[in-house]
């Protein structure tokens, strides 16, 4: 089907409209009240200028030199108005450059539509996933609500911040600062592009946007030039923030968490209905129109790993599945807040197996995890590995380790900090002239809470359970991110 914008863009009509229903938004967090994690969620005041990083242990090892490029919301909170959702943050770009043994820590707001409002303002006023908005909003497009806080993507030279609702923001690599929105297409210009694209092994680049049961598939070159773009109809209207995808086929699982009608913010209009179950779209990627359906058992999830495919069409795929939303509707809000219990289970990693006979089954690793990394050399291959963050517990949100699950052996390794840490996702960086798995390092920075600082950690694939090869401590606090990216 030829994608159109007047299809997707009908989104943004509903934004703009329903803005004039205004919602109160807490007040600033009072400091006596916080919780001893709600540094992970504290206001990013200004852009962070380059500056080393100390070495406080280990040393770095050698050939390990790129930057990692790590993007997520950085502040919430305006006297006239403040964002009630995690995820609705002004975006942050962080890239940590790693070089002759050093580190150098830089970070710059991206300059949104939505945050030059808010800015004069100075008051959150702009619809979000969670957050209401006001009557002050001015929306126009999506990318007039687009805070670009969520992921990033490297494409060939360049940087693009990414979020589920609009166009990718690209910014210059080198100084961080915002270029443009980037348009793949005059007649797709506006339309979504999610912020968890897919490497094929071909070096192709695929990813969606959704409104409601429609999908477009986008299909780039890794220099980011448009190859493809269709769209596809799908059996439901899921909350969608992931896909993933094997060498032949993209996998859209479609959790019960359901379009049930229009309304601000983004999430109302999705009612969870566990009775529904959860439902595998297989779409081959040669002929869109050729696809199949599984089904299993309910559960709810943001990130799923990389898939692949075996010789007698069985794939698999992991996912950090969890019980129902609430963390989502709930717990993202009580984290803005910074006190309080955050309601919501951890998600568990587990294996799904899609037979090719059309049976499919969900088996626990038992562990809890999000954010499940493999290779990036395995992309959409058969693969062994998958490295996760670690140690969310209830009463205690957000992850303190790192765990790397061994699908083949079943074994588990990992490390976990105590409770002064903040363990951030890990990137997969393969060692020069390697390509075994276990050949790598993984890259992830931490809130030490204790010292009220940001650190960049280094952790070898094989031996993680040892802890950081190497740790850098910065001289200030960045807010927790989402997602991140390695440029080598």
């Amino acid at each position: 089907m030829t994608p159109s914008r007047r299809t997707f863009l009908l989104s943004a009509a509903a934004l703009s409209a329903a803005v004039a229903t205004p919602e109160r938004v807490r007040a600033a967090i009072a400091r006596e009240a916080a919780a001893p994690w709600a540094l992970a969620t504290a206001d990013l005041d200004g852009d962070v200028s380059p500056r080393a990083m100390r070495l406080v242990h280990g040393r770095s090892p050698m050939g390990l030199e790129g930057t990692l490029f790590r993007n997520g919301p950085g502040r919430f909170r305006r006297p006239g108005g403040s964002a009630t959702h995690w995820f609705d943050g002004d975006g942050l770009m962080r890239s940590f450059t790693m070089a002759d043994g050093g580190v150098t820590l830089a970070a710059r707001f991206a300059d949104t539509p939505k945050r030059r409002t808010e800015t004069e303002l100075d008051a959150v006023v702009t619809p979000g996933f969670g957050t209401a908005g006001d009557a002050r909003a001015r929306v126009g497009s999506n990318d007039d609500a687009n805070a670009a806080n969520t992921a990033v993507m490297v494409t060939g030279d360049a940087v693009w911040a990414l979020w589920e609702g609009g166009s990718p923001l690209a910014m210059d690599p080198a100084t961080l600062a915002t270029e443009d929105f980037v348009t793949l297409r005059p007649d797709l210009k506006g339309m979504p592009f999610q912020a968890h694209p897919r490497f094929a092994p071909d070096g192709t680049v695929w990813n969606v946007g959704t409104n409601g049961d429609q999908a477009i598939v986008w299909h780039l070159n890794r220099d980011g030039s448009l190859i493809d773009a269709q769209v596809l109809t799908l059996p439901r209207a899921s909350y969608l923030h992931d896909f993933t995808a094997t060498e032949r086929s993209l996998v859209f699982v479609l959790q019960p968490w359901v379009f049930d009608h229009r309304g601000m913010p983004f999430l109302t209009q999705f009612a969870w209905k566990p009775e529904l179950g959860t439902q595998v779209l297989v779409v081959d990627k040669a002929d869109l129109t050729r696809t199949r359906l599984f089904e299993l058992e309910t559960f709810a999830f943001f990130h799923l790993g990389d898939g692949w495919e075996e010789a007698d069409g069985t794939i698999r795929f992991d996912v950090a599945a969890n019980v129902d939303n609430t963390f989502a509707v709930e717990g993202a809000r009580v984290l803005v807040a910074g006190r309080g219990s955050v309601p919501g289970a951890p998600s568990v990693l587990k294996l799904v197996t899609l037979h090719a006979d059309g049976r499919a089954e969900m088996a626990s690793s038992g562990v809890t995890a999000e954010f499940p990394k493999g290779d990036p050399r395995r992309a959409g291959l058969a693969r062994d590995l998958t490295v996760h963050v670690a140690g969310e517990r209830g009463g205690r949100p957000l992850p303190n380790g790192l765990a790397i699950q061994d699908w083949r052996t079943g074994r588990r390794h990992g490390f976990a900090f105590d409770d002064t840490q903040i363990l951030e996702e890990a990137v997969f960086v393969p060692k020069p002239g390697t390509t075994a798995e276990r050949d790598a390092w993984l890259v992830a920075p931490s809130i030490n809470l204790a010292e009220g600082v940001t650190e960049l950690h280094v952790f070898d694939v094989a031996h993680v359970e040892d802890g950081p090869m190497a740790t850098w401590r910065a001289d200030v606090a960045l807010p927790a991110g989402f997602h991140g990216a390695w440029k080598g």
